[in-house]
């Protein structure tokens, strides 16, 4: 769970559902994330409500990919439940771009391919965190803590 700093601002990134555990955007909010990257295969609109609300939660800019994906893009031999005609969608993106108190800046980018762009006011960051930082000073230290084991691990590998 890295949080790297760009020199720019600090990069860090959850995976698909990993934006669902509270404890996960807990600990990435701890690290000072200002670009926050969420890849994802899920187009339903509430991911489009989950990147707002993490934005508001870490105050912070999201960066989400989603996938758009036809039916004709993948070999013959597959047969997905949504039906075999090329032309089906098979996932219909939703990639957006989200600032720190929750203004959708690009996107959702739907049916079909392209690049979503932005230009975010990285002052935007301090603007937020002033109003609202959940890990500093509206975080209750006194109450509340959260210990992440980081240690590395040893991978499972087959025989």
């Amino acid at each position: 769970m890295p949080v790297v700093d760009t020199g720019t601002g600090r990069v860090g990134a959850a995976i698909c559902w990993e934006n669902y555990m509270p404890l996960l955007r807990t600990a990435m909010y701890a690290k000072g994330v200002d670009l926050w990257c969420a890849p994802t295969v899920d187009n339903r609109d509430a991911w489009q409500a989950t990147m707002r609300h993490i934005t508001l939660e870490g105050r912070c800019f999201v960066l989400s990919a989603c996938q758009y994906l036809r039916r004709d893009a993948l070999p013959d031999d597959l047969h997905p439940v949504q039906g075999d005609a090329p032309g089906t969608v098979l996932i219909g993106g939703g990639s957006v771009i989200v600032s720190p108190l929750g203004e959708v800046l690009a996107g959702p980018l739907r049916d079909g391919e392209g690049i979503l762009t932005a230009e975010p006011d990285l002052d935007d960051l301090a603007r937020a965190r002033f109003d609202l930082d959940t890990v500093g000073h509206y975080a209750r230290p006194d109450v509340f803590t959260l210990h992440v084991d980081e240690t590395p691990r040893t991978t499972v590998t087959s025989g």
